[in-house]
C-alpha cells in the first residue's frame, strides 16, 4: 500500500469518523414534550424582603388558582390595554400592573408559507406559555406591598394613546400615602423598549424602595431544540463574563429563601444584562450601562415558572425628594446587524448573545463574512458559494503544497515500487529506504492529509452557524430550496422538487433512504474527486474508496441543506484545485479513463 493512498485514507477515515461521532452524539434536535398540566400562575400578593438593596420580589407577580387566581386572570385578561405598533413588532401593554405581554414579530412567519402565522414573542397570563416583562419598585422601610406598585397594579394612562417609535406613553398611579409612581415606555424602530420608572414622594416621611425588572415565563417553551450545540434558556453578562443556564439547570438550583425560590444571583458592578434566549428569539433586561444591579435567575418548582430579574441599588427618598432610574428590554429577533448596533450603542458585548460556541474563534469571523457577501449578492445559497470559493482561497499555498507533494509521490511510484521489492519482508528496512527516499526527494508524505484535516473545524463551524443564526433562517436559494437551514426538500418521492407534494419528513425513515438532490450531487463529487487518481491495487483500499462517498452521501442527508451545498462547492473547488495543480507538475490525471476503468474491472468481476 503506497503512502499516498495510506494519508488519503487517513484522512478521509478521520473525517468520517468525526462526523460519524458527531452524528451519532448529537443527532438531530427532536422537540421536547411539554407536560400536558397547564402552568401554574404566582399569586398577587408577596411578602416583602428582607433587603431590598438586594432582593427583587420574592414571588413571580401572577396569581395562582387556589388563592384567587382564576379571578385575577379574568381580570387580567379584560384590564385596559395600550396597543404597541412598530414597522417590526406588533402588541399591547397590559394597564393591570404595566405588564408588556402581547408581542409579534411582524417580520417572521412560522413557516415559508406566506400565509403562515407571525411568530407570537409573548404572551399575557392566562394563556398557555405566558411569557412578560413586568416592572415595579421593591418596598423597603416603612413601606408594605401595597404601597409599591405590582403585578396587578391598576394604572392609569395619562400620555400618549399607541407606543410606536417617537410615541411614547406613561403611566401614573399613586398609592394614596404620599408616593406618586410614572412610567414612561418608549420603543424604538427594532426591538428595543425603554422603560423609565419615577417616584415622587409628597408624604411627610422618608422611604426607602428599590426598582427592579422581571421576565417570567411558565413553564418550558413547548418548541425547544433540546440540541447539545444550542443554549437555550436564562442567559446573563455580569461585568464581561457570560453565563448560560439551561432550563434544567435553573430547576436544579438551590433554594435561596432570600429569594423564595430555586436561585443563582449575580452582582453586577458596572455593566450587564439578563434575560431569556431561544434558538432565534431573546428578551433581555438592560440597566443603565455603568450601573450597579443585581441579576436573578430563579426557578419557582410549585408554580412552574422561570424567571430572571434586574434590581436596582435602594433609593432613599425625603420629603418632597424623587427619583428616576431608566432600564431598557430587547424583545425580538437575534439578528446580526441589530444586536451589533445595540452593542455599539453601549450594550456590553450583547453580540454574544447569539451562541457562537466554543469555536467562535472561527463561527464569528465565518458568519460575518457570510453575512457580507449576501449583502452584496442578495442570496445566501450564492453566498454560500462565494464564501467556499474565499476559504478555498485562503488554503490555496497550503492546498498547493499538498498537491505538489502528491504529484511527486506520482513520480515516485517506480523508485518505492524497486524499493519494496528489494526489501520484500523487511518492514523496518522498507521505512528507513522511503524515509531517506522522501528525505532526498524532498517530499512530505503526511502533506496529502492537511487540506481534507484544515475542513474539518471549517465544515463544524459553518454547522454551528447555519444552525444557530436566524440570517439562515427560511433563507432561500432557488426554486424548491426555500429554507437554506432546513433538510433537501427534494426526493425522488417528488420527483426532485418537479411534483407538487413534500419530501418525507425530515428525521424519518423514509427521508433516510430517499433522500434529496444535493446529496446525491455531494455522493458524486466525492467520486469524482477520487477518480482525479487510478484506483488502488489492494483490496481493502478498493473496498473503503468504493464505499464512502455513498455513506456519506446518506449520512449528510438529513443535514442542513446549505451545509450540503457548501460541501458540494467545496469539492467541486478542490478538484478544480487539484486537476490545475497536478497537470502544472507533469502529471495529467486521466479522469474519464480511470471511470472507465473502475467500470470495466466491475464488468469483468461480476462475468466470472
Amino acid at each position: 500500500m503506497d503512502d499516498q493512498n495510506k494519508n488519503l485514507i487517513l484522512a478521509t477515515a478521520l473525517s468520517f469518523g468525526v462526523i460519524l461521532i458527531w452524528f451519532l452524539l448529537f443527532p438531530p434536535p427532536e422537540e421536547r414534550p411539554v407536560p400536558e398540566t397547564a402552568p401554574q400562575a404566582a399569586s398577587s400578593e408577596t411578602p416583602a424582603p428582607t433587603d431590598p438593596v438586594a432582593t427583587a420580589p420574592a414571588q413571580a407577580p401572577a396569581a395562582s388558582a387556589g388563592d384567587g387566581g382564576e379571578a385575577v386572570v379574568e381580570s387580567a385578561a379584560s384590564a385596559p390595554r395600550v396597543s404597541v405598533e412598530t414597522p417590526r413588532l406588533s402588541g399591547s401593554i397590559s394597564l393591570q400592573g404595566g405588564r408588556i405581554d402581547t408581542l409579534a414579530l411582524k417580520d417572521y412567519r412560522e413557516s415559508v408559507d406566506p400565509g403562515s402565522a407571525t411568530v407570537d414573542l409573548l404572551a399575557p397570563v392566562g394563556s398557555a406559555q405566558a411569557y412578560y416583562a413586568l416592572y415595579g419598585w421593591a418596598p423597603g422601610s416603612g413601606l408594605g406591598l401595597e404601597d409599591v406598585p405590582g403585578a396587578n397594579t391598576p394604572w392609569e394612562l395619562v400620555s400618549g394613546e399607541r407606543l410606536a417609535p417617537g410615541s411614547p406613553v406613561t403611566l401614573r398611579w399613586e398609592n394614596g400615602a404620599g408616593l406618586v409612581f410614572t412610567r414612561e415606555i418608549a420603543i424604538d424602530d427594532d426591538y428595543m423598549f425603554t422603560v423609565t420608572q419615577s417616584v415622587a414622594n409628597e408624604g411627610a416621611g422618608s422611604v426607602t424602595l428599590a426598582p427592579y425588572g422581571i421576565i417570567a415565563r411558565h413553564g418550558r417553551p413547548e418548541n425547544l431544540k433540546n440540541f447539545f450545540i444550542l443554549h437555550e434558556g436564562a442567559i446573563a453578562m455580569a461585568d464581561g463574563k457570560l453565563s448560560e443556564i439551561d432550563y434544567g439547570d435553573m430547576e436544579d438550583f438551590d433554594f435561596d429563601p432570600r429569594e423564595a425560590a430555586r436561585a443563582e444571583v449575580m452582582q453586577v458592578a458596572e455593566d450587564g444584562w439578563i434575560g431569556f434566549t431561544d434558538h432565534y428569539w431573546m428578551t433581555t433586561l438592560i440597566p443603565e450601562a455603568g450601573s450597579a444591579f443585581k441579576a436573578t435567575a430563579k426557578y419557582d418548582d410549585a408554580r412552574n415558572i422561570y424567571q430572571t430579574e434586574a434590581v436596582l441599588p435602594t433609593e432613599r427618598l425625603g420629603p418632597g425628594q424623587s427619583v428616576t432610574r431608566t432600564t431598557r428590554l430587547f424583545a425580538g429577533a437575534k439578528e446580526w446587524d441589530t444586536i451589533r448596533d445595540y452593542q455599539r450603542e453601549g450594550v456590553d458585548r450583547f453580540i454574544d448573545s447569539i451562541d457562537w460556541g466554543w469555536f467562535f474563534f472561527l463561527t464569528k469571523p465565518i458568519f460575518w463574512l457570510l453575512h457580507e457577501i449576501n449583502l452584496i449578492i442578495g442570496n445566501m445559497g450564492w453566498a454560500i458559494i462565494g464564501l467556499t470559493l474565499i476559504i478555498k482561497a485562503a488554503l490555496l499555498p497550503l492546498a498547493y503544497k499538498s498537491y505538489v507533494s502528491m504529484a511527486k509521490m506520482k513520480e515516485l511510484q517506480p523508485e518505492m515500487e524497486k524499493i519494496k521489492e528489494r526489501t520484500g519482508e523487511d518492514r523496518q528496512k522498507f521505512q528507513q529506504e522511503m524515509m531517506e527516499l522522501y528525505k532526498k526527494e524532498k517530499v512530505n508524505p503526511a502533506s496529502g492529509c492537511l487540506p481534507i484535516l484544515m475542513q474539518i473545524p471549517i465544515f463544524f463551524s459553518l454547522y454551528k452557524v447555519i444552525f444557530v443564526t436566524i440570517e439562515l433562517r427560511h433563507a432561500p436559494w432557488f426554486g424548491p430550496f426555500r429554507d437554506l437551514s432546513a433538510p433537501d426538500p427534494t426526493s425522488i418521492v417528488n420527483l426532485f422538487g418537479l411534483l407538487p407534494w413534500a419530501a418525507p419528513e425530515p428525521g424519518s425513515l423514509l427521508a433516510l433512504v430517499f433522500i434529496g438532490i444535493l446529496p446525491i450531487l455531494l455522493g458524486v463529487s466525492m467520486w469524482l474527486q477520487q477518480k482525479l487518481n487510478p484506483a488502488p491495487t489492494d483490496p481493502t483500499q478498493k473496498m473503503i474508496f468504493a464505499w464512502l462517498p455513498w455513506v456519506f452521501m446518506f449520512m449528510l442527508g438529513s443535514f442542513a441543506s446549505g451545509l450540503v451545498l457548501y460541501w458540494i462547492a467545496n469539492n467541486a473547488i478542490t478538484f478544480a484545485q487539484q486537476y490545475g495543480i497536478m497537470r502544472s507538475q507533469g502529471y495529467k490525471p486521466d479522469v474519464l479513463g480511470n471511470i472507465l476503468s473502475g467500470f470495466r474491472k466491475k464488468a469483468e468481476e461480476d462475468g466470472k
